[in-house]
């Protein structure tokens, strides 16, 4: 009878572990197209497609996450669509303007003719954007993003909203990325994380999922930032598993996974970065599936949610089989 209970109370907690790594992104109830949506919160769904190309633009430009940016514009307007004062003309109880409500000195010295016509128009999502990362890099984003956020809005609570928002909207990537991680004709399961095949790769997503946000530091291992394979040491780490530090060195550890037969918690390969080839890939990330990873991608952006299907993808590997090994493995090169 022991035995039998104590069992039972190992699969529970191996339930709990999963449940906690996949609650943010698996399907809810429902029938039909409803049960193919991802969980409250974590889509990119309610940005406008011109509103999230100018995140991604401006993100891209200024080295802040674009994620960072579009929940900033979610609190401030809903993205432009808010009913309050001063978002597509006047200004509000405060004096602020646009759709990322802009006060007017501050708009005076950060403002930006995004979309080159001439003017810097604090109502025009193509200027107001792109000031808004001006401003957040001006205040110390990505490294010190707390404060810049307190310098856009002098509230604790505001900081936390934006921070809460902008996990969600890094959970679920871009509409891009979602839309090229489902092939045709697999259904809408394949849009989701599939459920990982051991306690071990649960607990390196669930370290994983937790950095969202974190930025890019070359040579970072945490807590604070990463750079990608310092993600993926770090998380398996935390899984209680040794891996090499760097992406060349953890692509020789292997074992290999044949394509198309990776699950979640493997560890994705890409043949790009500096100095990259075939047997010293130059990016890696972790695998949660439904054809996503989670990575750290370089400098100017943060850890995030991506496709893994792309052009220099190399192969993967799966730490879990090497269980056994001291969690202190270390390796060398890249």
């Amino acid at each position: 009878m022991p035995l039998v209970i104590g069992a039972a109370a190992a699969l529970l907690g191996l339930v709990a572990v999963l449940v906690a790594v996949l609650g943010a992104v698996t399907p809810g109830p429902g029938t039909g197209s409803a049960a193919c949506q991802p969980a409250a919160g974590a889509s990119t769904g309610d940005i406008p497609p011109a509103y999230l190309n100018l995140y991604l633009k401006a993100g891209r430009e200024y080295g802040i996450g674009w994620h960072l940016l579009a929940a900033v514009g979610k609190l401030e307007s809903d993205h432009g669509r808010g009913p309050g004062a001063g978002i597509s003309s006047g200004r509000n109880h405060a004096g602020a303007a646009g759709p990322m409500q802009f006060l007017a000195e501050t708009w005076k010295a950060f403002g930006v003719d995004g979309d080159h016509d001439g003017r810097r128009d604090v109502y025009d999502p193509a200027d107001a954007i792109p000031a808004a990362a001006r401003y957040l890099r001006h205040g110390g984003a990505p490294r010190r993003t707390r404060a810049a956020l307190f310098q856009y809005n002098h509230s604790r609570a505001y900081v936390d909203k934006v921070l809460k928002q902008a996990r969600a909207y890094a959970r679920g990537g871009t509409g891009q990325q979602e839309a090229a991680s489902t092939t045709a004709g697999a259904g809408c399961a394949s849009g989701f994380p599939a459920l990982p095949p051991s306690q071990s790769a649960a607990k390196a997503i669930a370290y994983a999922r937790a950095q969202l946000g974190k930025p890019y530091v070359w040579g970072a291992t945490g807590p604070r930032a990463f750079d990608c394979s310092g993600l993926t040491y770090a998380a398996y780490r935390a899984a209680g598993i040794g891996i090499p530090r760097v992406s060349g060195a953890q692509w020789r550890h292997g074992p290999r996974v044949p394509n198309g037969q990776e699950q979640p918690g493997d560890l994705v390969f890409f043949n790009s970065g500096p100095g990259t080839t075939t047997r010293n890939p130059g990016h890696v990330g972790l695998v949660i599936g439904g054809g996503k990873m989670i990575a750290a991608p370089h400098t100017g952006t943060v850890v995030q949610v991506q496709s893994y299907r792309r052009s220099t993808l190399l192969g993967f590997t799966r730490p879990t089989a090497h269980r056994g090994e001291e969690t202190t493995a270390r390796g060398s090169g890249r």
